[in-house]
């Protein structure tokens, strides 16, 4: 054998063993794409799971105080008597708990139909359903409202990070439709998350002003626990810390988002993007 067969022959080998180098590369980056894979996998299972677990945990919860609560009404008292014991309260003490009870049933209802036509991811909905909880079971039905001073200011700031997480997942939805010719841009995305939350918000206070005078209930908190009506800037107070509450959270979330889009971060802007329920991420 000549030099130059021994040459070729080395050759073929360099190029073999540089291919078999390449093959079992390949292997690893497909063994280790598949094994992120698999973990994804089980951890968006873990949480879907959690998802419905404490879907189910609120409703029956919600459901649970409507029947407990009408049972409590229909055997109070039609009003407050000398020498009533203080564990009894009249039937208008349970009028709030009923009708916020009856309106978180009838919202959890609503997603659950919701998620028929449109996917709700996880991100959005685990944290919604923790909102619902702590603001009408912890809130109205145990009284968290008055054992603990800031317990609405935290919901309001809650909530508000929520619709302007919300406004993002629409926007981005239009943006991405081939319907609307138009693509927006970050400064003005986050300007609508913005005005989007703090509208909601007090459309929701005219919400609690509105019930609060035809139902003669307290959502607005303008009477202490005993009855006791507030007077000027007191009765004032919970409306307006509501309303600033509702301006600093979604300002927030607005800039939050306004950042990452800017500096193409968009990973947690994905994670709450809304789907129709066919699509597959």
């Amino acid at each position: 054998m000549d030099e130059k067969e021994k040459e070729a022959l080395k050759r073929r080998e360099s190029e073999q063993q540089r291919l078999e180098e390449l093959k079992q590369q390949g292997a690893r980056k497909l063994a280790a794409g598949e094994d992120q894979r698999r973990k994804r996998m089980l951890a968006e299972e873990k949480t879907e799971r959690l998802e419905k677990l404490l879907f189910n945990f609120v409703n029956y919860t919600m459901w649970a105080s409507v029947i407990i609560i009408s049972v409590l009404m229909i055997k109070a008292p039609a009003a407050a008597y000398d020498g009533m014991p203080a564990y009894v309260h009249p039937k208008a003490y349970y009028t709030l708990m009923l009708s916020e009870s009856v309106l978180g049933c009838v919202v959890m209802l609503a997603a659950r139909k919701v998620q028929g036509w449109i996917r709700i991811p996880s991100y959005m909905l685990i944290p919604f359903v923790i909102f619902l909880y702590c603001a009408i079971f912890l809130g109205e039905v145990r009284s968290f409202y008055y054992r603990f001073s800031n317990w609405d200011t935290f919901l309001h700031f809650f909530s508000a990070g929520m619709l302007g997480s919300l406004a993002f997942s629409i926007i981005s939805i239009l943006n991405q439709s081939k319907k609307v010719p138009v693509t927006l841009s970050p400064g003005f995305i986050a300007m609508f998350a913005f005005c989007f939350a703090v509208a909601c918000g007090a459309i929701w206070e005219i919400y609690e002003f509105t019930f609060d005078g035809i139902l003669g209930l307290n959502m607005q908190k303008f009477m202490l626990e005993d009855g006791t009506q507030l007077v000027g800037r007191a009765a004032l107070a919970d409306t307006m810390e509501d309303l600033i509450t509702d301006v600093c959270g979604a300002g927030l979330v607005a800039l939050s988002g306004y950042l990452a889009m800017k500096r193409n971060s968009i990973r947690w802007l994905n994670r709450i993007q809304l789907r129709p329920s066919t699509e597959k991420d």
